[in-house]
């Protein structure tokens, strides 16, 4: 028997495809029932104080067609939505139209009623359904963009380091007759490549985290400015010649975060400053509390962003910028895309803009209140 040439790859997407569940068409929630449930109960309602301001019965029809209408639309599924038409037409024709509490099948308008509810609610909750999967798969979309812009960008910014490393431990082996001062420099530079591939696979890890909970992360409240001082130990232990304040609210500021992913971002945005900085010398890093939201700030006085470069600063997919050794390590689309997805599945905000003199990245994050709610 000839052996299956399948490869890995394909075989993992097809256990993945087999494995995805199809949407359900009577789903049931019990948040569902409380919509439909509150619905219905307003409709009642509504038709009792008609009934005792005026003595006609046309008002049950369309208030109980906006009834079906609203139900099918914010609810999941088929379910709720033909249950709510059913009992529209038991309100209009048993409860609303004379003679009341009694079903009287021979009123004219009753067929077309049931027709009419039962045709809003199936064209509604199809609507809706679509609605919903074109959502999943506008998601779908934007995370398969982000892994791809991910991947263009890691494989390139690992393969340089790697090269680099190679060259300066080959020639740190290969050439003993090399001097104390020019072994150390070679060593120092191999250092360097390293610690900017462990930055690299911190941002992989991060955004497999993300990938692998469907931006569905896990979040607790902590405490923002303890994230900060966190971020600014690992900062000052890195880079000890540049000054850095911090600046926090006297009150406690209680954020749903996942702390690991927001040092993450913090780490990031204090990186760049002094990378593409340049002549970043001082950083303000600040967290304070706007309305329901607590806004994270890094703040340099380098030499700013390049207006060319605002509009795609986020996606990934800004142009590698070399320096002069053209080691293209300055490209910093990969961690600032990093950082937008782990904002976003925070439901936060993030921006960046020029100051007079250096650059301002902020990103805000709903607080503990607001979380709550």
């Amino acid at each position: 028997m000839q052996q299956s040439s399948v490869s890995p790859a394909f075989a993992e997407k097809r256990r993945c495809l087999l494995n995805t569940k199809k949407p359900q068409i009577f789903p049931f929630s019990w948040k569902d029932l409380l919509i439909s449930v509150g619905i219905l109960f307003c409709a009642v309602e509504l038709c009792i104080l008609l009934r005792m301001a005026d003595t006609s019965d046309g008002f049950a029809s369309p208030i109980f067609v906006l009834a079906v209408l609203l139900i099918s639309r914010l609810t999941t599924g088929y379910l709720f939505g033909l249950i709510s038409a059913i009992l529209g037409v038991i309100g209009v024709n048993y409860i609303f139209t004379y003679p009341y509490w009694a079903f009287n099948f021979t009123i004219s308008g009753y067929p077309l009623t049931f027709l009419t509810l039962l045709g809003v609610s199936l064209i509604t909750c199809t609507m809706t359904t679509k609605i919903k999967q074109q959502d999943r798969l506008r998601a779908e979309t934007e995370k398969e963009k982000m892994r791809a812009n991910l991947l263009r960008s890691v494989s390139h910014d690992i393969r340089t380091p790697l090269t680099s490393i190679m060259g300066s431990t080959s020639a740190v082996l290969e050439n003993p007759s090399l001097s104390k001062e020019e072994q150390k420099k070679l060593l120092e530079d191999a250092r360097d490549e390293a610690q900017w591939l462990i930055r690299v696979v911190e941002n992989l890890l991060s955004i497999t985290r993300i990938g692998d909970a469907q931006a569905q992360i896990t979040k607790e409240p902590e405490a923002a400015e303890e994230v900060l001082g966190e971020a600014v130990r690992k900062f000052r232990k890195r880079f000890p010649s540049v000054s850095i304040r911090v600046e926090a609210p006297e009150e406690l500021l209680l954020v749903p975060m996942d702390a690991i992913l927001i040092e993450q971002v913090l780490s990031n945005l204090l990186e760049n400053a002094v990378f593409h900085g340049e002549t970043t010398t001082c950083i303000l890093l600040s967290v304070q509390s706007e309305g329901r939201y607590a806004r994270f700030s890094v703040a340099d006085n380098g030499c700013g962003i390049p207006p060319r470069e605002l509009p795609t600063l986020f996606d990934g997919t800004l142009k590698r910028n070399e320096t002069a050794s053209g080691d293209g390590k300055r490209n910093m689309g990969l961690g600032l895309s990093v950082c937008m997805a782990i904002v976003r599945a925070h439901n936060g905000t993030m921006e960046a803009k020029n100051l007079d003199r250096g650059a301002e990245f902020s990103f805000r994050l709903p607080l503990f209140e607001e979380e709550s709610l």
